[in-house]
């Protein structure tokens, strides 16, 4: 079973997430490679769901052979697309249609009513429609797979911290009720693997205007967040007050839970807590077995997070 080392931050978050325990998911093995689903998503007949990680396939990288599902500059495109072939046909997808949006960290949602003849900008999906599949690119940002089973809508949802910033999970939710007449009480979510609040390191920018957007954005943050949100703009005379060389103190930085941050999204948007299930597993600590781009920079591959209807 796939396993992550708990740190502090993720044991201080543990309380929040009920549907991040380890029974909450299985692993699909098919072929060497591993693809993490969610016992609440499997048990629906109709749906195809997965969340692919890091082993197997055709593309190499740093001397081991991974399931890359992204195009990047230093794979081939013969050997992703063999990879999301390989990966649909563990899924027992091979005839369904894939979808997969150029994802641009926006709040930007498209409702697909028939198979796309072109690549779509945006970072999330909904349909009604069988025969679609429809999927997400990750590499640290949060893959989030909804069902709604009463009225057979899907979507699939990345959300980074633009996105989660922008509340692009809460907004999806919104769009399948608006046009599909789904009610949020009714929605299964999955949260797949990203990177963990023991790993997201971010700065002043991000926590300001989490602070701005979110009461409880507190809640989501391990640092001095008061002490970052307070600080006044930067001094114009900055020589004034400047520290011998070797002496300026490090910038403070905070630990951002983008888990936390979008289930509890998930709940103000009327997702009850128990159709919620978070994946504890840390891309940036297991390295092994995710793509990381916060570890790896710009030489890493790329997961896929996919849900349709048969």
């Amino acid at each position: 079973m796939l396993a992550g080392t708990k740190t502090r931050a993720t044991q201080k978050r543990a309380a929040i997430r009920s549907g991040s325990k380890s029974n909450a998911w299985t692993i699909r093995r098919s072929d060497g490679i591993q693809i993490l689903q969610s016992r609440a998503l499997l048990k629906l007949p109709s749906l195809v769901h997965g969340f692919s990680t890091r082993p197997g396939g055709n593309s190499s990288l740093d001397g081991a052979k991974v399931l890359n599902l992204g195009f990047t500059d230093w794979d081939s495109r013969e050997n992703v697309l063999a990879n999301r072939e390989m990966l649909l046909e563990a899924l027992g997808a091979s005839r369904m249609h894939l979808v997969a949006l150029r994802q641009i960290h926006s709040d930007m949602i498209h409702v697909i009513e028939a198979a796309p003849q072109e690549t779509l900008r945006g970072d999330a999906a909904v349909t009604q429609l069988p025969g679609l599949l429809l999927s997400v690119q990750t590499a640290d940002c949060i893959p989030i797979l909804l069902a709604d089973p009463k009225r057979r809508v899907v979507a699939a949802v990345h959300a980074g911290w633009r996105g989660t910033l922008r509340r692009i999970a809460a907004k999806t939710i919104g769009r399948m009720q608006m046009i599909f007449g789904t009610q949020p009480a009714d929605v299964i979510a999955a949260l797949g693997p990203g990177i963990a609040g023991c790993c997201y390191e971010v700065g002043s920018e991000v926590a300001k205007a989490y602070a701005s957007q979110f009461s409880q954005a507190r809640e989501w943050f391990v640092g001095p967040l008061d002490r970052l949100v307070a600080e006044d703009e930067p001094n114009p005379l900055p020589w004034l007050s400047m520290a011998p060389p070797g002496h300026e103190p490090p910038a403070p930085r905070v630990h951002l839970d983008l888990f936390a941050a979008n289930r509890a999204i998930l709940i103000e948007a009327g997702v009850l807590p128990k159709r919620i299930s978070v994946s504890e597993l840390c891309t940036a600590c297991r390295t092994d077995l995710f793509f990381s781009y916060r570890r790896k920079s710009s030489h890493t591959g790329r997961m896929m997070a996919l849900i349709g209807l048969r």
